[in-house]
């Protein structure tokens, strides 16, 4: 079992760099606690897409609602304010810089299930860093009913796919999952995996990061 990572504490978990793939090379492929540097990576990058992929469960084939969010935090990791939460019903940020694509209710068909699209040149300058949690949007269901869940992260200017994160084990009985994060220091920003699960579903990891709800 890999080692839990504290992702609400106020300052950054510890992560390995992996070198980028070879320019003709297959995607690579990260585990959990892993970074790739996207300056390394594609030192052009300006815009990403993280893409969110699933398939129903194995047990019935019954349709399971998983929503992607994205989370913009300081340097204590934790949100300015609720406008740095956006999801479902807050699917743009007000800076511009990360936008949901929309919700699909059932996983159905090929590819990206969901998709968020961040402007690297626009993140106001004090965040530090973007999470990603993925959470499931009905009762009684958790990632242990879920088969192929990944993100995977594109540079929108090529459609090329410079790292992918798939879930395995780590969270079989929670209903949210911290994927993974981009982590800016320095100017230079990274892609990391975190892979981590909360049984509060997004309710408890949008709080856990100081958004105010209710």
């Amino acid at each position: 079992m890999t080692a839990s990572l504290d992702i609400f504490a106020t300052t950054s978990p510890a992560f390995t760099e992996v070198a980028p793939a070879a320019p003709q090379g297959p995607t690579l492929s990260l585990s959990k606690g892993q970074a790739l540097s996207l300056a390394k990576a594609a030192p052009a990058l300006t815009k990403v897409l993280v893409g969110l992929g699933w398939d129903a469960r194995l047990t019935s084939g019954a349709p399971f609602d998983l929503d992607a969010s994205a989370i913009l935090l300081t340097a204590g990791r934790r949100v300015r304010g609720n406008q740095d939460f956006i999801f479902y019903n807050q699917p743009r940020h007000e800076s511009g810089a990360v936008v949901h694509q929309g919700d699909n209710r059932t996983g159905a068909g090929d590819g990206d299930d969901e998709q968020i699209i961040i402007d690297l040149t626009l993140v106001p300058a004090d965040i530090e860093n973007i999470v990603f949690p993925v959470s499931i949007h009905e009762p009684g269901q958790n990632f242990g009913q879920v088969q192929n869940s990944y993100v995977r992260i594109v540079d929108t200017s090529n459609d090329k796919e410079l790292a992918r994160y798939d879930l395995r084990e780590d969270a079989s009985t929670e209903n949210a999952v911290v994927f993974a994060e981009l982590h800016r220091e320095g100017g230079a920003w990274q892609f990391r995996t975190l892979g981590q699960g909360d049984a509060g579903g997004l309710l408890g990891v949008a709080t856990g990061f100081g958004v105010q709800l209710g």
